[in-house]
């Protein structure tokens, strides 16, 4: 089975990845492995999520959009490489979530990606993580990704 078939299977429609919001690329790739820019949850009723995590929104809030965002992650690594069969491993996750000083559920956020990312690539989709809390992060979004993908040669 195809990635993109594997998609499809769990429901889900791979977006356009969104562009860069400054002077930056959504990705850069040197030698075999893509850097990907990071990337924020899907706007819903056509706005961006704006908030905390542990106050505006909850852990669940945030596991759906860890997983929202690295779904623009995997539109961003077809965009680059024209196929998701090139992406031979995603090696490095990183999540940085706006939350209270409270806040202690970053790893079940985060896991609304690591899940994603293991359902759509299987063991290539395994990764190492971190995961950091912040005081702000930018627009007041309440997750933001990044993400460096093993690319297989042309």
């Amino acid at each position: 089975m195809t990635i993109e078939q594997r998609i499809l299977d769990l429901g889900l429609t791979l977006p356009v990845g969104t562009s860069p919001a400054a002077n930056y690329a959504n990705a850069v790739r040197t030698g075999n492995l893509l850097f990907l820019s990071g990337k924020a949850p899907a706007a819903e009723a056509g706005q961006l999520p704006k908030g905390k995590l542990g106050r505006e929104f909850n852990a669940d809030d945030g596991y759906r959009f860890a997983r929202s965002a690295a779904l623009d992650l995997i539109a961003v690594m077809k965009a680059e490489l024209g196929s998701l069969e090139r992406v031979a491993r995603v090696v490095d996750l990183q999540g940085f979530l706006n939350t209270t000083d409270a806040f202690e559920e970053h790893a079940q956020v985060l896991n609304g990606a690591s899940d994603l990312l293991v359902a759509v690539f299987a063991e290539r989709g395994v990764h190492a993580r971190s995961v950091l809390g912040a005081n702000s992060l930018r627009a007041g979004l309440p997750v933001v990704l990044r993400a460096v993908i093993e690319v297989e040669p042309a």
